[in-house]
């Protein structure tokens, strides 16, 4: 590091210190997982949502709340259901007796950081009004617009689709998401710490987030969404992720590929890759460490190959060696 507090990376001190105890204290919480926890402060950083797909009991709940007690932020948590209406989530207007006039009630979706748990289990409409406010950024009741207050991060968990009582979400509205990330079962050794991180001394399984620090505030996590925005990406890594995009939709077996929102949230979750690393520029690595969690929802194989058992990532892994990355 030199005099001025800027590290040899390129970036001041202060900046990767918050960056890097960010993750530390999510991780104080949710045993194991490191991945997904990355992927969600990816996401975080980059100013976008997250898709998260695994069945219940893994932590979800727990990486949400846990995210948001670090950095200060209001948690919600709304359960999708058959019957969820879309005003459940956005708010509606209601009468007050007391007052004698008509107010607002502003829905769970007011806050920093929701969990839209099981999202998939809601009806298209209400899976569109939620996808509208992470668009909008704002909510509208009655004709009027309630601007939401940022940092605003969405983390919506859907049950694998073969579970009974599922709505497949559209590709249009998968297509908002900037990341879908998997998240799996514990290793046995993550497991055993879980257990044991859980039951000692505790009553019942409330989730336990008293050991994570408040570590940043909501501004300052804008601050950091800026710095993301700002790190330098060299034209040549601009036109790596453009291949890769344009190789994803031309592939063979590939029914459907990402459009040109593909390419542009490969370059803002590389740019917050980047940031997480504690680099000040963005490098071939920073793009193929994102891409699969960035493209695999905005990919649909055909039936031939789903038939065969191939995923999205089986494809975008071959497509990784295949497309050549430039040498910076």
């Amino acid at each position: 590091m030199n005099g001025t507090g800027q590290a040899a990376s390129g970036l001041p001190e202060e900046i990767q210190a918050q960056v890097r105890g960010l993750e530390r204290e999510v991780q104080r919480a949710v045993i194991g997982q490191n991945r997904v926890i990355r992927e969600v402060i990816v996401g975080l950083l980059a100013a976008g949502h997250v898709l998260v797909e695994g069945v219940p009991g893994l932590g979800k709940t727990l990486l949400v709340r846990a995210l948001a007690a670090a950095v200060g932020g209001h948690f919600s948590r709304v359960q999708f259901t058959p019957d969820l209406m879309p005003s459940d989530i956005s708010g509606h207007v209601m009468f007050d007796m007391k007052r004698d006039a008509f107010r607002v009630r502003k829905g769970p979706v007011f806050c920093n950081f929701l969990l839209a748990d099981e999202i998939n289990r809601a009806p298209a409409k209400t899976q569109s009004a939620l996808l509208e406010v992470m668009q909008e950024q704002q909510v509208t009741i009655e004709g009027n617009a309630y601007p939401l207050e940022l940092p605003f991060l969405v983390l919506a968990t859907q049950n694998p689709i073969e579970q009974e009582g599922t709505y497949p979400l559209p590709q249009a509205q998968l297509d908002r998401f900037l990341l879908k990330v998997y998240i799996d079962y514990p290793t046995e050794d993550e497991e055993q710490a879980l257990v044991h991180h859980v039951t000692h001394g505790a009553v019942g399984d409330q989730l336990d987030i008293s050991q994570v620090g408040r570590l940043l505030q909501p501004a300052q996590v804008l601050k950091l969404q800026q710095v993301a925005a700002g790190l330098r990406v060299d034209e040549q890594i601009v036109a790596y992720a453009v291949r890769i995009v344009r190789a994803a939709r031309d592939w063979s077996g590939v029914e459907v590929g990402p459009g040109p929102r593909g390419s542009i949230a490969l370059l803002r979750a590389a740019r917050a890759h980047a940031l997480l690393a504690g680099n000040a520029f963005v490098t071939p690595d920073d793009v193929k460490g994102v891409a699969p969690a960035v493209l695999r929802h905005r990919m649909k194989l055909t039936t031939d190959l789903e038939i065969e058992g191939y995923q999205p990532d089986d494809v975008l892994a071959d497509i990784l060696v295949n497309v050549d990355a430039p040498r910076i």
